[in-house]
């Protein structure tokens, strides 16, 4: 699902935000949590990449 790169990019920075809260609530970068988060952004960020290319 492609978005408005401006949009796409308010994703990115709350899941950003909500990465570093579970970082900092379990205390692991390897806690699973914290990957399932960071995967979320991750696939985020390339829908951000994609947008801006296809722009």
């Amino acid at each position: 699902m492609l978005m408005n790169p401006g949009v796409t990019l308010l994703r990115v920075e709350r899941a950003r935000k909500r990465l570093y809260q579970v970082q900092k609530k379990y205390g692991f970068l390897t806690h699973p949590k914290v990957i399932e988060q960071s995967m979320k952004l991750d696939e985020l960020l390339n829908q951000y990449q994609t947008c801006k290319m296809k722009s």
